[in-house]
């Protein structure tokens, strides 16, 4: 594990102005940065970078967060990955924490096969680039395949020699240990002598979804029909080939932008699809479809198009890929290219704006191809039909939303002419005899009907939710603030009565919301908020301030994001620029004593309203005959209540 010293140095010494640049073209905006959304197509920018607050907001996707937080989101890096991606770009040693003498060994073995791996592939692509047999044949092969120079390059082809040992022969001379070029598969040994694996062959690197080579892909451009057309790494420590896509590396940022991916077979239908602008596309390398690479996908997006080849039979023995991805709760479409082409030869024919086309157009969802593969051999034959259907509702019964599941019922039912009850029976014998849930849609038989309200639909403000996120707004831009607050107190009058009066007191702002929130024994409700809470009151107790680019480091990232929006709200008004529009935005901090006030008097006033709403509600369902007690307390409570409106207007 890397070690807490190296990670407080990563984020001491990262400036998240300069990592996002190396993103974003960012333009100097008053003390921030601006630019266009990474994560969205936009055409005015929404995005802001805070150097004085080392955070960023994207205001059109709602992210946001420290520099790690971005490096996870954008460059889909899980956390130890960014960390050491911050520390090679500022030149940190990187220090490990104690491991066992085995930890130790595995980590130097994998390590030591990742160098090995990227020895390999810079040797590849050298080979085919700068020796007379790699142009000859490589990268002849290359360019007939339609591949410009700049692809080449990107996608790190390569070529190895057609001589028995003349990669390995290299990098032993080179210093690395045989043992790592046999475990990664690049050499094959057979007692004293070594041999290539992928001899003659031209090169295709599979990188990990950060970018490390984990193995490769050759193809054989001979005709000797014993050996395999393509040929890919074997099994090792680095390279499971059910875990891994190809392309995915490049593809990553566009399928999370697009918020689709296209799922093709082969190497160069990718780079061919790449190279004409559809970039969201990956590969599974001529294997089957697995779960392990689904969820891959899964991490960028929900949505998945396969596309197929023009050939019926291929596209009936690869169709069991079609019900994983629904079984790991995605959507899923299918485009079919024309007979005889695939993605590869269809790019080549075809423009981008033409190729996107064909594929907006010719998607379609998984019931709607299903039925238009199989039903012209079915429509005429019934026991073919039935079974037809029963194969369409076996695929229905993998999406774990039931919701999806009877819509995609209904749709069936039209396709195929048939009763949705039968469906809906079906379904429910197929989840039965599977031990999935049941819903009771498919349990009655009852087709879902849809109720259209024509009424205007009003949209119910969370109003507890806004105020506890009001508290902690407060605490994290005003927290050590010193105001002087009113309060209303109970004194004594010359008559001797009872009344409120306005008292001034002097305090820090996160004192008194603290003070007033456990006068009240108020607890917060949403757990996000309740754990910022506590930890905001601790670290202002404890140091008198908070050290933001400290408190963004320690909490995880779903509430690194919350903490990121509040702090760059204000920043809205200078990305919109509504002064220079004349629309004039009064601060917060113009006013925070009344914010104050205002926040904590809504929020007594919320919780009392709920506690006479309860009280009612057991008044009419109790069973007591005298329920004189509980209205004296709804009374009080009204009466509470009209204080604090008055208090509340006089306020605001």
């Amino acid at each position: 594990m890397i070690s807490k010293n190296t990670i407080d140095q990563v984020f001491e010494t990262a400036r998240v102005e300069e990592v996002l640049g190396d993103f974003v073209q960012l333009k100097k905006s008053g003390s921030n940065f601006k630019g266009l959304s990474p994560f969205t197509d936009e055409r005015s920018p929404s995005f802001m970078v805070s150097p004085v607050k080392q955070i960023w907001k994207d205001f059109s996707s709602g992210k946001g967060g420290n520099v790690v937080a971005f490096l996870m989101e954008h460059e889909h890096f899980t956390y130890p990955e960014a960390i050491k991606y911050l520390a090679k770009k500022y030149n940190i040693e990187i220090e490990e924490t104690e491991q066992s003498d085995e930890q130790k060994q595995q980590a130097d073995e994998r390590e030591s096969m990742y160098l090995v791996s990227e020895f390999a592939n810079q040797y590849f692509q050298n080979i085919l680039l700068k020796s007379e047999q790699g142009k000859a044949i490589g990268l002849s092969y290359f360019k007939e395949r339609g591949f410009t120079d700049e692809t080449i390059k990107k996608f790190q082809l390569g070529y190895c020699l057609d001589e028995w040992d003349a990669f390995t022969s290299e990098a032993i001379r080179k210093g690395y240990k045989l043992e790592y070029l046999e475990k990664t598969g690049l050499s094959i040994v057979k007692g004293e002598k070594q041999f290539d694996r992928f001899k003659g062959r031209v090169m295709f690197p599979i990188h990990s979804m950060s970018g490390r080579v984990l193995g490769f892909g050759g193809r054989i451009l001979t005709n000797d029909k014993k050996a395999a057309k393509y040929l890919n790494s074997p099994e090792s420590e680095l390279y499971h080939k059910s875990k891994v896509l190809y392309g995915i590396y490049y593809a990553k940022q566009a399928i999370a932008k697009e918020d689709n991916c296209y799922l093709v077979e082969g190497y160069t239908d990718v780079i061919q699809l790449h190279q004409n602008g559809i970039e969201n596309v990956v590969s599974s390398s001529g294997t089957s479809l697995t779960s392990e690479q689904i969820r891959l996908i899964n991490r960028l997006t929900t949505n998945i198009t396969v596309l197929y080849d023009g050939d019926a039979a291929g596209i009936r023995a690869s169709i069991r890929g079609i019900d994983l991805i629904l079984e790991q709760g995605m959507n899923v479409k299918v485009c079919v290219f024309p007979d005889g082409e695939d993605p590869d030869s269809f790019a080549r024919k075809n423009s981008q704006a033409d190729l996107q086309n064909y594929l907006n157009e010719n998607a379609k969802d998984f019931i709607e191809f299903k039925a238009s593969l199989l039903y012209e051999d079915a429509k005429n034959d019934p026991v073919k039909r039935a079974n037809l259907i029963q194969d369409m509702v076996s695929s229905i019964s993998k999406i774990p939303n039931q919701i999806q599941q009877e819509v995609y019922i209904q749709e069936c039912s039209r396709i195929m002419d048939i009763s949705e009850s039968v469906l809906f029976s079906t379904l429910s014998q197929i989840l039965a005899k599977a031990g999935k849930p049941v819903s009771k849609q498919s349990q009655t038989t009852k087709p879902l009907e849809v109720v259209r309200d024509t009424e205007t639909t009003k949209v119910k403000v969370d109003e507890l939710f806004e105020l506890e996120r009001k508290i902690i707004s407060l605490l994290l831009l005003y927290g050590t603030v010193e105001e002087e607050f009113e309060d209303m107190v109970w004194k004594e009058n010359k008559n001797g009565d009872l009344v409120l009066e306005p008292e001034i007191q002097k305090a820090k702002v996160f004192e008194k919301i603290y003070l007033d929130l456990q006068e009240d024994e108020i607890a917060f409700a949403n757990d996000d908020f309740r754990k910022l809470y506590l930890l905001l009151v601790a670290k202002l107790n404890e140091k008198g301030n908070l050290e933001l680019d400290v408190i963004m480091n320690e909490i995880e990232p779903e509430l690194s994001s919350l903490v990121t929006t509040i702090l760059m709200e204000e920043e809205q008004y200078v990305l919109h620029d509504w002064e220079r529009m004349e629309i004039m935005v009064k601060t917060k901090d113009k006013s925070v004593a009344r914010l104050v006030n205002e926040t904590i008097l809504a929020l007594r006033r919320f919780l009392i309203t709920q506690k006479i709403d309860e009280l009612s509600k057991k008044i009419n369902d109790s069973e007591e005959e005298d329920p004189r007690k509980r209205l004296e307390d709804i009374m009080d409570y009204q009466s509470l209540k009209r204080i604090l409106s008055n208090r509340l207007n006089r306020v605001m």
